[in-house]
């Protein structure tokens, strides 16, 4: 026989107290109670394994004390540690989180919101969202990460300046046909950072290649930039995934790293320092934005404001350095 639930009734009377004032114990409020007795209230609900029903409460309190996050890919590593640190900064504060992916897929995007929304959550944050969300109705805060959005705050890497940094330290090698490889539309300003610093060198262009944010994206891409004519002599990769099939690729080539092409890379996950060569990568303040995201939702900023935050250029052997 499943064993019947532990109630507030059975904490009073093992406590020698009455309902209200557990309560009071459990909700911390809204009238005080003396130190003894929620001490003895305490001790009952210890010894009872007693658990308060989570739903009651919220109902009681008007908050769940629940954020829902969504992120593009729950498998890709830059996503999952960017996850790791929101659900840290919200535990800090006395919140949880419901986590769920897209596939960047915007019609699941938006059944994900409004399944959240059946959830009662307390705010969203919506990880490089796929479109602006129509969340007119839904009368909770919003942050959009890693991407602007004109109808909700959001906060992001300084995409632009820190592309510019790591193809910079490419030129600061001597190299003068640097490559780019680049995920789809949708993300400009790595791209234009690396026009950025090409031009400030005076140095021409070098050659594109678009392919997914993945390990097979970058591996198909760095296939593509060695028959460019110039052969690029270092590569800049958009993301970490993608620098890591570059890495197989030049490797399956016979080219040297960084001897025959250097490689730099954007977001700067843990995996990076143990490719070979390691990456030098251009990292993304994840602890940041996740800090900053958590903090806007629970103290409700009224004002739409799009934050930025610089990254760091983490420099390894894959460079040269």
């Amino acid at each position: 026989m499943p064993k019947e639930p532990v109630t507030r009734n059975d904490v009073a009377e093992y406590a020698g107290v009455s309902t209200a004032v557990v309560s009071y114990v459990v909700n911390e409020g809204p009238r005080k109670v003396a130190p003894e007795t929620r001490e003895r209230v305490l001790e009952a609900i210890r010894a009872l394994g007693y658990r308060p029903n989570a739903t009651a409460r919220a109902l009681r309190m008007g908050t769940t004390r629940t954020f829902g996050l969504i992120t593009p890919d729950g498998g890709n590593p830059l996503f999952a540690e960017l996850a790791k640190a929101i659900d840290k900064a919200a535990g800090s504060r006395g919140y949880v989180v419901l986590q769920t992916s897209t596939d960047g897929d915007p019609a699941t995007e938006r059944a994900k919101i409004a399944e959240l929304l059946t959830r009662r959550v307390s705010g969203l944050l919506l990880v490089a969202p796929t479109e602006d969300p129509s969340l007119d109705d839904a009368q909770i805060p919003v942050i959009a990460i890693n991407r602007v959005l004109p109808t909700v705050s959001s906060v992001r890497p300084a995409y632009r300046e820190g592309a510019r940094r790591g193809v910079e330290h490419l030129v600061q090698h001597g190299h003068r046909v640097v490559g780019l490889i680049i995920g789809g539309g949708g993300h400009p300003e790595r791209e234009l950072g690396w026009q950025d610093a090409l031009s400030a060198a005076g140095l021409p262009l070098g050659p594109i290649a678009r392919a997914s944010f993945s390990r097979e994206g970058g591996y198909t891409a760095a296939r593509r930039l060695l028959e460019a004519t110039p052969r690029p002599t270092a590569i800049f990769a958009s993301s970490d995934l993608q620098a890591i099939g570059v890495l197989r690729a030049l490797h399956e080539s016979g080219v040297r790293v960084p001897e025959d092409i250097a490689v730099v890379a954007f977001d700067g996950t843990p995996e990076t320092e143990y490719t070979w060569p390691p990456l030098t990568v251009v990292r993304q303040p994840l602890e940041d934005l996740a800090q900053q995201a958590v903090h806007r939702l629970i103290e409700g900023e009224p004002a739409i404001e799009a934050l930025t935050f610089p990254t760091d250029l983490i420099l390894r052997r894959s460079c040269g350095c």
